[in-house]
């Protein structure tokens, strides 16, 4: 059974869950409203192993969405940019994951305000706290930030400066914020390109397994 805090952060979150068999367009006005970082996310969609698949747009784009939808999947993604008013942004695809059992591993990371001038530029978007752990001197090496997609699903973000990677930081840093999460009343989520080895090699040991989750969206450039 699908964890309970996972399910209602995909109702929030996308509009409607679960969606039955095949592809379903669904319209939230929370893709016409900044995301955590203060920019749009007009298209998001998350697909289970079983391919049920939920894409929420915003309202005055679902049936024209949904037109695209009954062709070839890929038709789909080359036009969503466009369909939803974006036509320069990018579409992403992405292993999703969770956990509701992070691995026991020791902590790293200390909290800090993401104000910070020694934080990367990725960190200082966060508009809460962030994980870092820091090198003798104060440099940072690497650090977590968590978006807060609404109260029930919180995702986690990383990275490391390529001199302290092989460490184990980010799994270790992973974990942890995993837990604060959990202890906060949500579930962690983790999204990585398939692509990226490194993050689901990450992600494996941070104890947020792959499922067979997917998911994509339109993102700004």
């Amino acid at each position: 059974m699908l964890d309970r805090r996972l399910h209602l952060h995909l109702v929030t979150w996308l509009g409607q869950w679960p969606a039955g068999p095949g592809l379903h367009v669904v319209g939230s006005r929370r893709r016409a409203r900044p995301a955590w970082d203060g920019r749009l996310r007009p298209a998001i969609g998350v697909r289970a192993p079983s391919g049920d698949t939920v894409l929420s747009v915003p309202p005055e784009r679902v049936e024209a969405i949904r037109a695209l939808a009954r062709g070839p999947r890929a038709g789909l993604l080359a036009a969503l940019p466009a369909a939803v008013g974006q036509p320069g942004w990018a579409v992403h695809q992405d292993t999703f994951r969770w956990s509701v059992a992070p691995a026991p591993l020791p902590e790293v990371g200390q909290w800090c305000a993401p104000t910070d001038p020694a934080l990367p530029s990725w960190l200082r978007l966060f508009d809460r706290e962030v994980l870092v752990v820091r090198d003798d001197g104060g440099g940072y090496l690497a650090g977590v930030g968590i978006k807060r997609h609404d109260a029930h699903g919180h995702e986690l973000a990383v990275g490391t400066v390529p001199a302290a990677r092989g460490r184990g930081l980010a799994r270790r840093l992973v974990a942890q914020a995993a837990r604060r999460v959990l202890d906060e009343g949500a579930v962690p989520t983790y999204r990585h390109d398939p692509a990226n080895l490194a993050s689901a090699r990450v992600a494996d040991a941070a104890g947020f397994p792959d499922r067979g989750w997917e998911s994509f969206g339109v993102y700004p450039p």
